[in-house]
């Protein structure tokens, strides 16, 4: 298990560097914390497209309230172990505020979705009701 968890630490360490070289190579003036914004809610919305059609096959009441719970759960646990990694490789400094920031992007971009989706359903079943008329 040690070993495993080892080679996570040196894979967060590695997309850790990756990603600021990005910062660096596009001349892209991101903060620490907007990097951890940006990263973590990214990553949590991807997460969420991957777990919503799963889940979705799984249950027909309240999947997205489901697929939050899960993927919030994931999100703190990544925040956090991205932050042990830091601390353990000297990537980074590990900072609670980066931990926050991360899982205030997932929020802020997790309700857009909502509400995106939310406007999209309203208008199919707008149509829908009307092509039975």
């Amino acid at each position: 298990m040690e070993t495993f968890l080892e080679k996570m630490v040196v894979l967060i360490a590695r997309a850790h560097s990756h990603i600021l070289t990005w910062n660096d190579a596009y001349e892209k003036n991101f903060t620490d914390k907007e990097l951890h914004f940006l990263v973590i809610g990214i990553l949590g919305m991807m997460l969420v497209l991957v777990i919503y059609p799963l889940f979705k096959m799984l249950s027909e009441n309240h999947v997205l309230a489901i697929v939050f719970i899960y993927v919030f759960t994931v999100v703190i646990g990544l925040t956090f172990a991205i932050e042990i990694g830091q601390k353990l490789s000297g990537s980074g400094t590990m900072e609670f505020a980066d931990i926050v920031f991360g899982v205030v992007g997932f929020l802020l971009m997790f309700a857009v979705f909502a509400v995106i989706r939310e406007i999209v359903l309203a208008i199919v079943n707008a149509v829908r009701k009307l092509m039975k008329k």
